[in-house]
């Protein structure tokens, strides 16, 4: 039979069968995928083959082709990749310039990855209420880089409810994966969203490291009223790439990309070399220095074979 994986819960996964049905499975068999060793076989949002035993056991067999998915390195110097889904129509970045603070690196690494493995982005900006005038201005100059690049972008207050028809309206009938830190918002919005508080335990702010502390253990898709899945999935802390090579990179930055046919070699890097539009470009303020020094950044970390 073939079901939707819908949750992970670390040994097992949960399949949803076309009948509607939701059965536990083990996974069976040595899945790969493109040559990346996984954290594991099968995540949410697969869509999957299950056979069940004689024995009353179920298992998946196949994992049909994905449309995409989302992936990062999986620890500090790890060789292996943890994919957070596939599936995905729409991935929800939840970015907080404080309590906790959101970086453009780590954004900007997000944002690459989803750009690499096809998967669209809304940067959503949110906990609005708790910033002065000084926050208010660096989000609004972080909302007007991202959408001229061609990013969407929310302001919101999920406890004030600001901005949060805008976000409904958003994800219907999509699937949706939430992505960010720990502390963000996410566990909030699916508690609005689904009108269950008892669905998501709201983690509190560590005053001290101004992190938050993790509600989500595995990755699950929750159903919405009205149409659409949301993919939960554990609070990132970091955000290494898989599989890039430093000359591709730039490919993924779509400001640096198209400034980068204009330069005089074919496989400039951009850091030094002559007559490099890439250069020139962020000298007259066509491409910001943030997102120039993520472009660096990165590229390090390949050189380097780790991530911050």
């Amino acid at each position: 039979m073939k079901g939707l994986v819908i949750k992970n819960t670390g040994n097992a996964y949960i399949v949803r069968t076309e009948d509607g049905l939701d059965i536990e499975c083990m996974a069976k068999g040595n899945f790969r995928l493109k040559g990346i060793r996984s954290t594991s076989p099968v995540v949410v949002g697969d869509i999957v083959k299950v056979d069940v035993n004689p024995d009353n056991i179920s298992y998946i067999t196949k994992i049909y082709d994905r449309k995409n998915y989302i992936v990062r390195r999986a620890s500090n110097l790890s060789k292996l990749a943890h994919i957070l889904a596939a599936n995905i129509d729409l991935a929800l970045l939840f970015v907080t310039v404080k309590s906790p603070e959101t970086t453009t690196v780590f954004i900007d690494r997000f944002l690459i990855t989803a750009e690499a493995y096809s998967v669209p982005v809304c940067l959503v900006f949110n906990k609005i209420d708790l910033y002065d005038e000084e926050d208010m201005e660096y989000v609004e100059a972080l909302i007007n880089l991202y959408q001229t690049i061609g990013y969407n972008c929310l302001k919101t207050s999920l406890i004030k409810g600001v901005g949060l028809q805008q976000l409904k309206d958003t994800i219907q009938n999509k699937v949706t994966l939430l992505a960010g830190h720990s502390g963000v918002g996410k566990s909030l919005f699916i508690n609005v969203v689904t009108g269950d508080d008892d669905k998501r335990k709201v983690g509190d702010i560590s005053a001290y490291h101004q992190r938050g502390r993790h509600t989500t253990t595995f990755s699950e898709m929750i159903e919405i009223e009205g149409g659409g899945f949301i993919i939960d999935t554990p609070g990132i802390k970091g955000f290494g790439t898989v599989n890039m090579n430093k000359d591709e990179v730039s490919h993924y930055f779509p400001e640096i990309f198209k400034f980068s046919k204009k330069c005089y070699f074919n496989n400039c890097m951009h850091i030094n070399e002559p007559n490099c539009a890439v250069i020139d470009a962020i000298k007259d303020h066509y491409i910001s220095d943030s997102r120039y020094h993520s472009y660096l950044n990165i590229l390090g970390d390949i050189e380097e074979g780790k991530y911050r």
